[in-house]
């Protein structure tokens, strides 16, 4: 059985959703009639303290236990190295290309395909995925959409004078 939780934000709601184990996922909701059923599980108990804490500006100390359902070895190795990126840290879509075609003996890895893998990504926030960006500092690519990519990364106290996006924040 999956089980549901929307926990409200700064960014907005999030959904989070949990087999009653493990968290399985966490992403933000654009459709406001998401039905929700909550059970008591330590899991939610676990990842609303966790969310509690980084919306306070701190770097929570601990990772709620959580799996990813469904998805390629490839965006594993992706999410992997993204679980991994620091608080108040970016990184680029190429630097994880670079890691992987390293992990993985080849010359060479696609910056798009780490951004299709990202987008895969059903754990936000605490797979950051909101700490890749694009080359130059251009803030592309973020499933929440990427004003809510510039509210994360301000909240983790980046200086956002060093990023750039020429689109619709709402994207």
């Amino acid at each position: 059985m999956k089980y549901r939780y929307v926990y409200p934000s700064i960014v907005g709601n999030l959904l989070l959703e949990s087999d009653g184990e493990y968290l399985t996922k966490l992403e933000f909701i654009h459709d406001s009639t998401i039905e929700y059923n909550s059970n008591s599980s330590g899991v939610f108990n676990e990842t609303i303290k966790w969310l509690d804490i980084y919306f306070n500006v701190i770097n929570p100390d601990f990772i709620p236990k959580y799996r990813y359902e469904k998805i390629s070895s490839f965006a594993k190795d992706v999410l992997d190295i993204t679980s991994k990126i620091p608080y108040g840290h970016v990184i680029t879509y190429g630097d994880i290309a670079k890691e992987i075609a390293l992990k993985r003996g080849i010359k060479k890895m696609s910056a798009q395909a780490v951004g299709g893998a990202l987008n895969k990504n059903c754990i936000c926030i605490i797979v950051p995925c909101h700490r890749v960006i694009g080359q130059n500092g251009n803030l592309v690519g973020f499933g929440g959409k990427v004003k809510n990519k510039i509210k994360l990364l301000e909240l983790e106290g980046n200086d956002m004078s060093k990023y750039y996006y020429k689109g619709d924040l709402n994207d």
